[in-house]
């Protein structure tokens, strides 16, 4: 499978993945929250938190899939590694306010993960593109 399709499909899959949990946070995060790995439900009027979670989530998702429709690759190889460190500080926050290691480890520490190797694989894809010098303008007789 050419490393395009391959780098298409993984995108496709992080958006998809993506945009189905932030509107999940948004819709209903009583019944999503449980997932992310915390050990209790935020006191107080905290439940609002979560519905920014997820809004945060949706919007990363809707900039990754702008990028990929648009064509825009190099730039979704450098969203893709940049967005990686939202799930890398989720993982870090279940993991410092003593959540589940293994939701911590298991979903936010691997999608943060795949997130950078598609990152990085979109990058070798556009690598030939970005090096290519730029010709120069043709100039009027």
């Amino acid at each position: 499978m050419p490393l395009k399709k391959i780098n298409t499909v993984l995108s496709a899959a992080f958006i998809l993945f993506i945009l189905w949990f932030g509107t999940d946070f948004i819709l209903s995060p009583e019944t999503t929250a449980p997932g992310f790995g915390l050990p209790s439900w935020p006191a107080g009027d905290g439940g609002g938190f979560l519905i920014i979670k997820g809004i945060r989530d949706v919007v990363l998702a809707l900039v990754l899939g702008i990028l990929l429709v648009t064509g825009h690759r190099r730039a979704l190889g450098w969203v893709l590694l940049v967005e990686a460190l939202a799930a890398y500080g989720d993982m870090t926050t279940v993991l410092a306010h003593h959540g589940s290691v293994g939701i911590a480890l298991g979903i936010h520490g691997l999608t943060a993960t795949l997130m950078v190797v598609n990152g990085l694989l979109m990058m070798h894809e556009t690598r030939k593109v970005a090096a290519a010098p730029a010709s120069p303008a043709p100039q009027p007789a």
